[in-house]
């Protein structure tokens, strides 16, 4: 049997010593979901978040399947599952086989003392001209989430009261419409994890430094941390010049519905 179930200390310490924030909002019941083999001893657990769900505890198969039973139909494409272990990664390969492609991503370190504010404050500056930096506000909020290709900035929040509560995003403009931005992908208590979009015809101008830099500056602001976690080594990269430090590589899997 699978059960939904909020967070709770038994849960939390299944998790323990994964530095990723995505586990931390379905732990701090802030959004996202927890799914356990038992309520009474859990051993085995879930945590869905947006497009990711992680795996940790003993491995089942049961948990394994059940992103399928449950939420297909919300994420067309599929899901990024995460395992704890290489024993919970083969089991992911059993259940999807040619379905289930494996892949790296590379993990941020959380330093919150790390960031340089007068630098990153130049990269705000230096937008190119004709672009204009805004704040994610209530209308920002609902135009976003009917634009495909720069949804994800607010599609996890249920409405922008939500949003305003536990987000914050960061928007470039060009003749009044979005093309680049930084925002809270998800959030957790005490901070964000970012997601950055530029649209294909802006890309390589400086727009998502800026408009990260500009995101980064806002969170140290309200007293929270900007997390960050790469797909790629491209993002890697724009990290690093932002002032992050690259902790390590790990296995994920893009399991697509077919």
């Amino acid at each position: 049997m699978v059960y939904k179930v909020k967070g709770t200390e038994k849960i939390a310490r299944l998790f323990e010593g994964w530095q990723e924030t995505l586990i931390w909002s379905c732990i701090q019941n802030v959004m996202g979901s927890l799914y356990v083999d038992s309520t009474e001893k859990p051993g085995s657990a879930m945590a869905v978040s947006g497009d990711f769900c992680f795996f940790a505890g003993k491995p089942n198969e049961e948990l394994i399947r059940y992103w399928f039973k449950c939420y297909q139909g919300e994420h067309p494409w599929g899901v990024i599952m995460v395992p704890q272990n290489e024993e919970w990664g083969k089991l992911i390969e059993t259940c999807y086989g040619e379905r289930a492609k494996k892949v790296t991503r590379y993990a941020i370190k959380k330093e919150p003392d790390v960031f340089d504010q007068e630098k990153l404050q130049d990269a705000v500056n230096a937008l190119p001209a004709g672009y204009i930096l805004k704040m994610i506000d209530e209308n920002l909020f609902w135009s976003c989430r009917e634009i495909p290709w720069c949804k994800d900035w607010v599609s996890q929040y249920d409405n922008y009261e939500m949003y305003r509560k536990y987000g914050l995003g960061v928007v470039v403009l060009k003749d009044g419409e979005p093309v680049s931005g930084a925002s809270s992908y998800t959030s957790f208590l005490g901070g964000i994890e970012i997601e950055i979009d530029t649209r294909e015809d802006h890309r390589r101008k400086g727009l998502a430094y800026a408009c990260a830099a500009k995101l980064i500056l806002e969170c140290l602001a309200r007293g929270w941390y900007p997390s960050w976690d790469a797909q790629n080594p491209w993002s890697v990269a724009l990290a690093e010049k932002l002032g992050y430090h690259f902790d390590h590589e790990y296995t994920a899997y893009e399991v697509f519905v077919m």
